[in-house]
């Protein structure tokens, strides 16, 4: 059963700073490093998932979106995806619609028919990206901008085909290092006129074209690996990130943002922190 009143849903995300009001997220119940998909899997591999830690940290992180007022909606966890808890990938919205990826990764395919299930439930409108290769962690939204990253889990010719359903907006690819796995582990956007990044694993012209768009907030190697980009937008400049990225979280409090700082680095350990685990439903409309 799907964790969730079988009401109707709205869905609609503009940016990735809108106001978050609900989202859809996966208890990591049943998460282990069963098959290397990724480099930061391939550090903690023989250490693996510790459970009872992650559970315990989700919750807390949950609870933490709770008191912000944002209504949180859990997918149920089954045995057979042990990378459920990222439920970015497996869909993200633009405007009116969500779309429900395909996943590149066998261990990982089959994670969207649960998404669907729950969106018809709910009565939400979706386009299910059948056969195409393209992964909600590649994609970045702001305002009539799109950035998708150009990665082993989301392909040029399926960014093409975004584009082609979204002919009000410009649809721009960023390639990247295929190591660092998604966009989002190299680049987010903070605001409309700023943005962090790890920079030169990012193609140099693309890299130029963001330089002139934000101010940009770059981050160590180090701070990347723990995953320093992939803090998760709220709305009014709150900014949820790990303690563990101090110079990150200097950094946004220097600029004005309220850092909320939640422990989830038992689950970064495989390879996604807060924007992977969570997938924004519904962001306010900016205003006029």
């Amino acid at each position: 059963m799907i964790n969730a009143p079988q009401n109707e849903a709205k869905a609609f995300c503009a940016s990735e700073y809108d106001t978050l009001k609900e989202v859809i997220v996966c208890e990591p119940q049943y998460m282990s490093i069963r098959e290397v998909i990724n480099e930061t899997q391939k550090h903690f591999k023989n250490e693996n998932i510790h459970i009872e830690r992650a559970m315990k940290q989700h919750n807390e992180f949950v609870e933490v979106m709770e008191s912000q007022g944002i209504n949180v909606i859990k997918l149920p966890s089954l045995s057979a995806y042990p990378e459920q808890v990222f439920t970015r990938d497996i869909g993200f919205t633009i405007g009116d619609t969500v779309f429900v990826a395909e996943m590149a990764s066998p261990i990982r395919q089959g994670e969207e028919t649960i998404l669907q299930s729950w969106l018809q439930d709910r009565r939400v409108q979706y386009h299910n990206l059948t056969k195409e290769r393209i992964e909600g962690g590649d994609v970045v939204v702001d305002r009539n901008t799109i950035y998708v990253g150009v990665s082993n889990r989301t392909h040029e010719a399926s960014i093409r085909h975004l584009q082609s359903l979204l002919p009000g907006k410009e649809v721009m690819p960023v390639p990247f290092a295929a190591k660092y796995l998604h966009l989002d582990c190299v680049f987010n956007v903070l605001s409309p006129d700023e943005a962090i990044i790890f920079p030169n694993v990012i193609s140099k012209t693309e890299r130029e074209h963001l330089s002139k768009r934000y101010d940009l907030i770059e981050i160590s190697e180090e701070e990347q690996f723990t995953l320093g980009t992939n803090v998760l937008s709220i709305g009014n400049k709150k900014v949820l990130s790990l303690p563990v990225n101090k110079n990150v979280n200097k950094e946004l409090r220097r600029r004005g943002y309220e850092v909320i700082e939640v422990d989830i680095t038992e689950i970064i350990k495989s390879g996604g922190s807060f924007r992977c685990c969570t997938m924004p439903l519904f962001r306010e409309p900016a205003q006029a």
